[in-house]
């Protein structure tokens, strides 16, 4: 049986969104790389879950970022955006079609609190050769829901951990932590100060004048 969350649950954290004062979402399409999979149906939940691939965050998340990017460039990398912004709407939508396992395994978030990536500051990313411009080696594939996954992780080829723990280095000198589940997902450390949002890609600039 899925579960289905309440309007009103809908409404509070809206509501209190509106009181957390205003959000800065900014694109990311003109200075990162992105491979947006929920864009397509090759993801974990093998359909389109957004209507275009594009990649919002949080503006100083977005600029620290950027950071990371440059640092990564003087060492050969780049990184490749896989997922930012969220709307709360595909929140829901991924949390009321997943398998009751996902759900108590915590590999999906749930609207009733709202996921990290509702407020535009957590992405998912990976990194590619700037030599061959292919993405390296990691231990698993994106949204994979295995201990493979998790960061800390022993297992595999020593070049997938240490392609691992290279970004991992980077995100955490400019504010970000890994999800201990996901070597692939990365918190701001801003990211409470951020409301829920449930703006949909098409809406962002206009949310953004208001």
């Amino acid at each position: 049986m899925r579960r289905v969350v309440p309007l009103l649950l809908l409404v509070l954290l809206l509501t209190r969104a509106a009181l957390a004062g205003k959000s800065d979402l900014v694109d990311l399409a003109p200075g990162f790389r992105l491979d947006i999979r929920y864009a397509t149906t090759n993801n974990f939940m093998k359909m389109k879950l957004y209507p275009e691939a594009r990649a919002f965050l949080q503006r100083p998340v977005a600029e620290a970022l950027t950071r990371v990017n440059s640092d990564l460039k003087k060492q050969g990398y780049e990184l490749i955006i896989l997922d930012a912004y969220r709307p709360w709407s595909v929140t829901r939508l991924i949390w009321d079609r997943a398998p009751a396992a996902w759900r108590t395994g915590g590999y999906v978030g749930d609207p009733a609190r709202g996921s990290r990536h509702n407020r535009g500051a957590t992405v998912d990313l990976t990194m590619a050769s700037l030599k061959t411009g292919n993405p390296v080696l990691m231990p698993t594939q994106y949204d994979d829901f295995t201990a493979a996954a998790h960061a800390n992780y022993q297992g595999g080829s020593w070049e997938a951990r240490k392609n691992r723990d290279l970004l991992i280095r980077a995100m955490a000198r400019h504010g970000f932590t890994v999800l201990p589940e996901e070597w692939w997902h990365f918190d701001h450390r801003d990211w409470p100060k951020y409301p829920v949002m449930d703006v949909p890609f098409n809406k962002v600039d206009a949310a953004r004048s208001r």
